[in-house]
């Protein structure tokens, strides 16, 4: 059995005991509203020109949007939506009119894998039906072992939207369906995945399989905003000091070379899972925010 699987499987175990962290939310529905007022005032939410520690490579945040640092990341993630602690996202980015707090909010998480150059050369080679087929086969897998520890099964229906690679800017995206046992309700698992000179920017959405239109209609604003730094973009490889991955676009595709999380298990590693139902004076103090904007 392959160690990410069952890595993966724990995430969501340690999902129960996320509420018990120092920092989550209370479920008193008055300590709640207090609590979630300041943890939104905390928040420093920047735009313009974001420089990622450690990854070589900035983000154009535009006024539609806002950027978390990982420390305020790291609230949303664990505090806000009752995901284990793990390792820290270089930031997230969420929609302009959008909090962490509302029902139907949708964000992206931004990370860095230090994992050599990519080589692009099988772009035009790979055979997705084909490799869907194998990922089936894995998330089975996956799921048998997940069964075994006593946790509800899923399911890799297909793709939400089958992978696209855009040869001039080094930019591959697709994104997979995901059931979570018997709910009508399925998961979206968008990815995008930026290669640079010698790692891959890893940028995931955070969304319900509801909201596709609307991520579809933003991902391009998404995709504009990652670029790799002088000197360390795609184009500045060099083949006689730089390190080459040992694995393809294929493979990023298919979750083989995730060492940190493995296949699928951004599914679970990042979910909303508000702690209680967001009460009427939640919804007051973000239409206050801005005018229109209420939690569903």
């Amino acid at each position: 059995m392959n160690i990410r699987y069952l890595c993966a499987a724990l995430l969501l175990a340690l999902s129960a005991a996320a509420w018990s962290q120092p920092g989550a939310a209370p479920d008193n529905e008055e300590e709640y509203l207090a609590w979630a007022k300041g943890v939104w005032e905390s928040l420093d939410r920047q735009t313009g020109d974001i420089k990622l520690a450690d990854a070589v490579a900035t983000l154009h945040v535009p006024d539609n949007f806002y950027y978390l640092n990982p420390e305020d990341s790291a609230k949303v993630l664990t505090d806000i939506w009752g995901n284990p602690p793990g390792e820290p996202v270089l930031g997230m980015l969420f929609p302009a009119d959008s909090t962490p707090f509302d029902r139907d909010s949708w964000a992206v998480t931004v990370e860095y894998e230090d994992s050599g150059y990519v080589s692009d050369e099988d772009a035009n080679e790979i055979d997705y039906s084909e490799l869907l087929t194998q990922m089936k086969a894995d998330a089975r897998t996956a799921s048998a072992a997940r069964q075994k520890q006593g946790y509800e099964p899923f399911t890799l229906v297909g793709w939400a939207e089958p992978p696209r690679y855009e040869e001039a800017s080094h930019k591959l995206h697709w994104a997979k369906e995901i059931q979570f046992g018997d709910q009508a309700a399925h998961t979206l698992n968008y990815n995008i995945r930026v290669l640079g000179r010698k790692g891959v920017l890893v940028m995931n959405f955070i969304a319900d399989m509801a909201q596709k239109p609307l991520i579809d209609s933003q991902l391009d604003s998404v995709l504009d905003m990652a670029e790799f730094d002088q000197g360390h973009t795609y184009a500045d490889f060099n083949p006689d000091i730089d390190k080459v991955a040992a694995y393809g676009l294929g493979a990023l595709v298919a979750g083989k070379v995730m060492a940190k999380t493995g296949l699928l298990a951004a599914a679970l590693l990042f979910l909303k899972k508000f702690g209680i139902v967001i009460v009427a004076g939640i919804g007051a103090f973000f239409r206050k925010i801005f005018g229109r904007k209420e939690p569903q």
